[in-house]
């Protein structure tokens, strides 16, 4: 089955569709869709809110990596133990939390959602995200850092934040000063700060698991306009 471009919530995206150029539902409502064709992260998105501009291009089925099996991709969100290891050869305490987080926008600013991925020192994964209504990309990331440490618990004895923004880790830890947002960049830095935390930069999109993970849950913010605090 071909793809054809469209856009979802101000986001270019391609999404599957028939010969013709018409969306394939597949159980009547949602579509299958892409973000970034060569990585294989399948979302679902409602055919409504979609929308297909007259003459959108349409591209063949290899145009995007075949889809990651769903049970594959849950064996992986269940063992962390790569990551944790990764971040062991990188002075991280084997008692630590260990947090990715990542925010999303559709539109800078626009429907913005923020997701948050920790790992207890035992390995245990959880998962919280949070849809911000009308924000910009540094507000979800932002948000996301000040979740995650919001939801370790507070005996959580040292906590690694790991984040794509190079942004959040400028205003908070670099003493860049902040033009805007200054009330959640001071209460975020207040945060980080009374929890001793530090955040650590990792690449974004660049196939890290839990980062891409993060992103996903981020996403997932934005287009259930839902709010999910991780259950610890």
């Amino acid at each position: 089955m071909p793809w054809i471009e469209a856009m979802l919530r101000g986001q270019r995206v391609l999404a599957r569709a028939q010969a013709d150029g018409r969306l394939m539902a597949d159980d009547g409502t949602r579509v299958e869709i892409r973000y970034k064709p060569s990585s294989g992260r399948a979302y679902r998105a409602l055919a409504r809110n979609l929308i297909v501009g007259e003459g959108a291009k349409i591209h063949p089925d290899e145009a995007c990596a075949p889809a990651v099996a769903a049970a594959e991709a849950e064996e992986r969100q269940k063992k962390p133990q790569k990551n944790l290891k990764k971040a062991a050869q990188h002075g991280v305490p084997s008692d630590a939390w260990i947090a990715y987080t990542d925010g999303a926008c559709s539109g800078n600013p626009g429907p913005a959602g923020s997701g948050v991925v920790l790992v207890s020192p035992d390995g245990k994964m959880h998962e919280g995200l949070e849809y911000l209504g009308d924000a910009t990309n540094n507000v979800a990331e932002l948000t996301g850092i000040l979740r995650a440490i919001e939801w370790i618990p507070s005996d959580g004895r040292a906590i690694v934040v790991h984040t794509d923004s190079q942004y959040a880790i400028g205003v908070i830890q670099k003493g860049w000063k902040a033009k805007v947002n200054q009330e959640l960049v001071a209460r975020t830095k207040r945060a980080v700060e009374a929890r001793g935390a530090r955040l650590v930069y990792v690449p974004g999109h660049q196939g890290v698991a839990l980062n891409e993970r993060a992103d996903e849950l981020a996403r997932e913010a934005i287009q259930t306009r839902a709010k999910r605090r991780a259950v610890i």
